[in-house]
């Protein structure tokens, strides 16, 4: 079973020494399935149990568990491996399109500079200058190609672009996308912004949980679900994942207790929670490009279709293409290729704007009501008040130290029964010293 990356991550922050509790709080996982992936992450690991008196369990862990796994796991090392690889293969694709782009714009400039070119000089010969004007249009048909293969040279160079990053690092404290990747931006955008929004979701109800001492009400991770009802369905969710059970006060108001996260390995301050104080969803944005870039995206894509337009218009004579061959017959076959890659660079961005437009408002709406209830749960009424202090009565934190031990995997058994026999001999001396 290959060991969970948030498990392990969850281990490294929480320095080497969990319980399921404090797992299952820091990841947001499932208590079962938190349990499970320590006791895999144990066995393949190195990891070693420690119980305690009252029969709660410690997982220790060397610091090295990492190299470890990665030493005994050939797919966690083609695992890295392969990020890195995916990592530049993305870049190529996020740039391709840009490079596409441009591609296309000089094909189809050359391959209109040739017609023109060729439609000049045909007059000209009619006329009896066919040489000197041929001469003078084929002189400027290379000209403008140079000039913009030298740009897309500038746009490559390393260092170029490093020490342009480095400017604009200087004057925004921030990383500015170049042109390449602006493109790709503009036409699909930089992902989604809550990607990892239901993770923040159960990492944040378990901080709560456990900054709560694992007693809570139900208005306490209101602020934290999408939606809050009267019978506190929501809730269900949550008990099922972190192992709770609900409890009915006298005044027939019901709370929440979950002892497996009352237990922790040791004494730590509670995870940060939510600076706002409920799950805040981030708003969509068309692109992280600057406004310049996008303007220029947008710019080269209705020039790709005027020139699709202008070099169809000059190809409605097929025998042109036949005739000049080389890059004016390529352009012809994939004229349709060259419109159609136009229509789609505009028409992506322009149905991704009007999807953003219409989802953003019921993000905003979804923050504010969220943002309601915690601003009913920093004033709360009478009742609310009778169900936080109810709650309180089921508060507790167990802290496993080493001196609450009875067995550890780290060492010998029958060591570990000697330790106990000496200890309790030490004991019963010290009680005889203080009773005579």
């Amino acid at each position: 079973m290959t060991p969970n990356p948030k498990i392990i991550k969850s281990v490294e922050k929480l320095d080497y020494r969990v319980t399921v509790g404090d797992v299952a709080a820091q990841a947001g996982l499932e208590l079962n399935f938190a349990q499970q992936g320590l006791l895999a992450l144990a066995s393949e690991a190195g990891g070693h149990l420690q119980v305690a008196e009252s029969g709660d369990v410690v997982y220790l862990f060397p610091k090295n568990f990492r190299s470890i796994l990665r030493n005994k796991y050939w797919q966690l090392r083609w695992q890295k491996t392969w990020e890195k690889v995916w990592g530049v293969l993305f870049y190529l694709i996020r740039i391709s399109f840009g490079i596409i782009l441009i591609a296309s714009i000089l094909l189809m400039v050359v391959a209109i500079i040739a017609i023109v070119i060729a439609m000049n000089s045909s007059s000209d010969e009619r006329e009896g200058g066919g040489n000197r004007g041929g001469n003078r249009g084929f002189g400027g048909g290379f000209f403008v190609p140079r000039f913009w293969i030298g740009d897309i040279f500038w746009w490559f160079d390393p260092g170029y672009n490093h020490r342009r990053r480095q400017r604009r690092k200087q004057a925004t404290n921030s990383y500015q996308m170049n042109f390449l990747e602006s493109v790709f931006s503009f036409l699909f955008g930089d992902g989604n912004p809550n990607a990892d929004l239901e993770e923040e979701r159960w990492q944040a109800i378990g901080s709560v949980i456990q900054s709560n001492k694992g007693a809570v009400a139900g208005e306490q991770i209101a602020p934290y679900v999408d939606k809050m009802d009267q019978d506190e369905d929501y809730m269900i969710p949550v008990l099922s994942r972190f192992n709770g059970y609900p409890e009915v006060s006298p005044q027939g108001e019901i709370i929440y207790y979950f002892p497996e996260l009352q237990v922790m390995a040791s004494k730590r301050q509670s995870q940060p929670i939510a600076a706002m104080g409920y799950l805040q969803e981030k708003l969509w944005r068309f692109s992280q490009a600057n406004s310049s870039q996008v303007t220029m995206a947008a710019g080269l894509g209705a020039l790709n279709i005027i020139l699709a337009f202008v070099l169809g218009a000059l190809l409605q004579d097929g025998a042109i293409a036949a005739e000049l061959g080389g890059i004016v017959a390529f352009a012809a076959s994939i004229q349709w290729f060259l419109f159609g890659y136009g229509i789609l660079y505009l028409l992506i961005p322009l149905v991704r704007y009007f999807w953003i437009q219409r989802r953003n408002p019921k993000i905003i709406k979804s923050n504010e009501s969220r943002e309601q209830r915690a601003i009913a749960l920093r004033q709360p009424d009478q009742s609310l008040r009778q169900k936080l202090s109810y709650a309180s009565q089921f508060a507790k934190q167990k802290v496993i130290g080493d001196q609450d031990l009875a067995y550890s995997t780290e060492d010998d058994l029958l060591d570990q029964d000697i330790r106990n026999v000496d200890q309790i001999d030490r004991d019963w001396q010290s009680r005889l010293e203080s009773d005579s």
